[in-house]
């Protein structure tokens, strides 16, 4: 999943940058409204974390023009503004969820985990496809009684595909999931991840279609997708 970060404090940018990237999340940060505003434009993000107090105006602001905009993604604030008043309002204004500073990085991300998966329309916190269970909470799967474990990019690009299944994904939209604007994109890293991902998952678990890009195959008859 990839995210903005709007945060103007540097080393709390970093830290979340860091943090939840070890947790499976490409981050974006930026620390002003203005720069948060182009960000957006370009789109490609599945959520964004949202402080309020920012050196050019409110966080609500921004959340007040996504929304009148029709714009649902996801937004959770991440403020110093944690009285209840302060909530209330954020949460009235259309934020989907809110956490106070300080803040435990395992609550938010799994927080981000919870909003992103209720913006899918998920209930459960596994994602299931063609007899493999996966749990985004630790990057792992299940697939005929064995554990897989994945790196975080073997995940980013699985979660990708299974967002989305029987969807041709190119090969720069995963190239968007996997790489945050400051990382220098390889030429091969999805092809390199891809045979990876084939390894533990079967030759014929994502197909390629030349040309276009990388899908998932479609579940043999009887057997579940998501």
């Amino acid at each position: 999943m990839r995210l903005l970060i709007v945060e103007d404090d540097p080393v709390l940018s970093d830290g979340l940058a860091v943090g939840l990237g070890l947790s499976g999340f490409t981050v974006d940060a930026v620390g002003t409204l203005a720069d948060a505003r182009a960000a957006l434009d370009g789109g490609g993000f599945a959520g964004v974390v949202l402080d309020i107090m920012l050196p050019d105006g409110s966080g609500l602001d921004l959340l007040a023009e996504l929304r009148a905009a029709g714009q649902r993604l996801p937004v959770l604030l991440l403020t110093a503004r944690d009285q209840v008043r302060d909530r209330v309002c954020g949460l009235d204004a259309g934020a989907d969820d809110y956490l106070g500073k300080p803040f435990d990085l395992d609550e938010l991300a799994a927080r981000l985990r919870a909003m992103l998966r209720r913006q899918e329309g998920r209930a459960s916190a596994m994602i299931e496809w063609n007899g493999l269970a996966l749990d985004p909470a630790r990057m792992r799967g299940k697939m005929d009684g064995a554990e897989i474990a994945f790196s975080r990019r073997e995940y980013t690009i699985l979660q990708a595909l299974i967002e989305r299944p029987g969807v041709i994904l190119a090969k720069s939209v995963l190239e968007e999931r996997l790489y945050g604007w400051q990382e220098e994109v390889e030429s091969n890293t999805v092809e390199v991840h891809v045979h990876k991902l084939r390894a533990k998952l079967g030759a014929g678990f994502i197909e390629t279609v030349r040309g276009a890009g990388y899908r998932l195959a479609v579940p043999a008859e009887g057997e579940g997708g998501t």
